[in-house]
């Protein structure tokens, strides 16, 4: 059965530490618009409703920020995610912030509860920190620690209260059992920030990061068919691109947490199509566009959609088939 490309857009920022994101997609649509492409127009989407005003309300978890509203956010993405799939569709998630992820990777277990999940992470940070070890208490940092259950103990550096507790063992809980992923089934692409808590982790769970000076120094194509052979035992795969994992000084500060000497945007297409070509991948998601903090216009949001045009012929072959 042919399956159709589904835009899933999904504003939300309130688990980053800075707001604008949520006008991403929108910043994604405009480069279309300019660019005289009908992208948007040319697929079915779904609009998930935000809890962005959230952000005007007092917050009583300062090592989960937002988190009964990202609980929400996630259930909601989730369900959005998994009907997708159950309808036979190819999910394209558009995220305003990374905590988004906990929503997509339950979608896809919810999906298929019996199939083993891998996960290529492109972006300059590992996500890897629970409200335990978090030093801003953003959760758009945490939402492979809640897929991998992972509280981190032993880095330990908050005291958190029982409702933020509740509240992230909930979190791991959505649409499914907790452990959604599995240490050996997630591989980083391009991670070169991070805290100490979770580079002990990252180094306690053996997760394998392909480093930009890695990529290059050995080549793209052999660092994914790595990285493929690593995840053999997976049946499906979900993509999720941060756009930070891309050199913020060769492109824009049009991100949450720009980071430089990351990957060109060159360099991102030949990584997506190559694991693409595994056939293996359900749903993609780009996230943390934030046009509000762009200083070349709309520069960021621009490179993003020249990525997603540049990709997308080879996720329609991959439906098709």
């Amino acid at each position: 059965m042919k399956k159709m490309i589904e835009l899933i857009k999904n504003r939300s920022d309130i688990g980053a530490g800075t707001r604008g994101s949520d006008l991403g997609i929108d910043a994604i649509e405009i480069a279309a618009i300019n660019k005289g492409s009908q992208y948007f127009i040319n697929y079915p989407f779904v609009d998930v409703p935000t809890r962005n005003s959230s952000i005007y309300q007092n917050d009583n978890h300062p090592f989960g920020k937002h988190i009964q509203q990202i609980y929400e956010q996630c259930k909601q993405v989730a369900s959005t995610v998994e009907d997708s799939l159950s309808a036979g569709n190819f999910p394209l998630v558009f995220s305003g912030d990374h905590s988004s992820a906990m929503g997509t990777i339950s979608g896809i277990k919810s999906a298929y509860p019996d199939k083993k999940l891998g996960v290529f992470w492109v972006d300059a940070h590992a996500d890897i920190h629970s409200p335990y070890t978090t030093p801003s208490g953003n959760m758009h940092g945490m939402p492979l620690a809640a897929m991998l259950n992972e509280d981190n103990d032993s880095c330990k550096i908050n005291e958190i209260d029982l409702s933020t507790q509740e509240l992230w063992n909930k979190l791991k809980r959505i649409a499914g059992p907790v452990g959604k992923i599995l240490p050996d089934s997630l591989i980083y692409f391009g991670v070169r920030d991070t805290e100490e808590p979770e580079n002990q982790l990252m180094d306690r769970l053996g997760l394998k990061n392909y480093r930009v000076e890695e990529v290059r120094q050995r080549g793209v194509n052999d660092c994914v068919a790595e990285a493929l052979l690593s995840l053999q035992e997976c049946d499906l795969i979900y993509i999720s691109f941060d756009v930070d994992s891309m050199d913020s000084e060769l492109i824009s500060d049009g991100t949450g947490t720009p980071v430089p000497k990351g990957f060109l945007p060159k360099e991102i297409v030949f990584i997506l199509e190559e694991i693409i070509r595994s056939q293996k991948v359900v749903c993609l998601e780009i996230v943390e566009v934030n046009p509000l903090l762009d200083n070349k216009g709309n520069k960021m949001a621009e490179v993003a959609f020249d990525i997603l045009e540049r990709i997308t012929p080879l996720i329609e072959l991959k439906s098709n088939t």
